[in-house]
């Protein structure tokens, strides 16, 4: 059996470190905005949450409590508009990082399946597949071209890391009807669904987009960044139950269980909705500054609808960019990161704190 390295890529983020240091160097320290990680603090009534149940001396359950179940019910209902989804079509997740790495493994895919992502992308839709066995398939623009022979799992991503793109309710309509043509399950990784800035994004378990049937579709959610819970691991999957009903199973046999207290948190953080319009003109705010410092130092925004980055290129390869936006200080990620479609762009996240963005626009200036 060949060793788990050979099968995967460098991890990239290690080709980043010469950059970091001499941002890093500079005399004003460095404006990192290379990772979306989320700096603001987590909303006071999810800690309250958190460290109520903080006394949870028993296993937790794979499944979730019923409270946190009923919790993500309610979110669908809101923010997707599923409608007559139950319990047995949401199945709580310890992050969607991990979830995306290890989904073709848990549906059994191996030597002769293929899944499809598209690119630029996340890089671990690609790793997921390698680390199954199957094979890799990066698409642009739609996948409907895609030859179907072997292709068990299709990733969507809208909005898009790193592009910002949204998928229109027109395209993504097209692309559940050619997905049930051939047979290929459909994971929509929607976890920047609530940060649309120019365009609304749309949930694969709309009515609009699938009709109110929702089989062979399941949708990814993540807390992170509207709830500003990276640390916690809080994610969710919602969708066909038939499939939810197998990753359970899974889960349980493998002891994957969200920890008791995280349940609490992402409960109650899943019931209240003003924190996460406060986070959003958080983001609004640094967004806008970064946008129109960029545009001022020459940089082309392109798409960048939705999302927490800006993807920007002034047509030159995306080291050099990097290059020179690091002898300022400033850290941003190579789109070369996410595929080759994104060699002449670099990722701007602005999730850094006002007073660091503030000093980004300083400089770019």
């Amino acid at each position: 059996m060949p060793l788990v390295s050979a099968r995967l890529p460098v991890f990239p983020w290690d080709r980043l470190e010469p950059y970091k240091a001499t941002a890093a160097a500079h005399h004003d320290g460095i404006v990192d905005l290379s990772v979306g990680t989320p700096v603001d603090p987590v909303p006071s009534l999810v800690r309250d949450a958190l460290a109520a149940a903080s006394d949870s001396p028993g296993y937790p359950t794979a499944w979730g409590t019923p409270a946190l179940r009923e919790a993500v019910l309610g979110w669908c209902a809101r923010r997707t508009g599923a409608a007559g989804l139950d319990h047995g079509n949401v199945l709580p997740v310890i992050g969607s990082k991990e979830l995306v790495a290890a989904l073709p493994t848990h549906l059994g895919l191996g030597p002769g399946d293929r899944v499809a992502f598209p690119e630029p992308a996340y890089p671990t839709y690609e790793v997921g597949a390698r680390l199954a066995g199957a094979e890799p398939v990066p698409y642009r623009g739609l996948p409907t071209g895609l030859d179907p022979a072997g292709l068990r799992l299709l990733w969507l991503n809208s909005p898009s890391n790193p592009t910002g793109r949204v998928l229109t309710v027109a395209e993504l309509r097209s692309v559940v009807s050619w997905a049930r043509e051939h047979g290929v399950l459909i994971v929509s990784d929607e976890c920047y669904l609530e940060l649309g800035w120019e365009a609304e994004p749309v949930s694969v378990l709309h009515p609009d987009v699938c009709d109110g049937d929702i089989g062979g579709l399941i949708a990814v959610h993540s807390l992170s960044k509207r709830s500003n819970l990276a640390g916690y691991r809080a994610a969710f999957l919602a969708g066909d139950a038939g499939v939810l009903g197998e990753l359970l199973a899974i889960r349980r046999h493998a002891g994957m269980m969200m920890p008791a207290p995280v349940q609490a948190a992402m409960t109650v953080a899943l019931g209240d909705d003003r924190h996460v319009a406060e986070q959003r003109e958080r983001y609004a705010r640094r967004r806008e500054a970064l946008r129109e410092a960029l545009r001022g130092r020459g940089f082309r925004i392109e798409n960048s609808e939705a999302s927490l980055y800006l993807w920007a290129t002034r047509d030159e390869p995306c080291w050099d960019t990097v290059a020179e936006l690091s002898k300022q200080g400033i850290l941003v990620a190579p789109g070369e990161f996410y595929g080759p479609a994104g060699d002449a762009f670099v990722r701007v996240a602005f999730t850094a704190t006002d007073e660091r963005v503030e000093e980004a626009v300083r400089r770019l200036a």
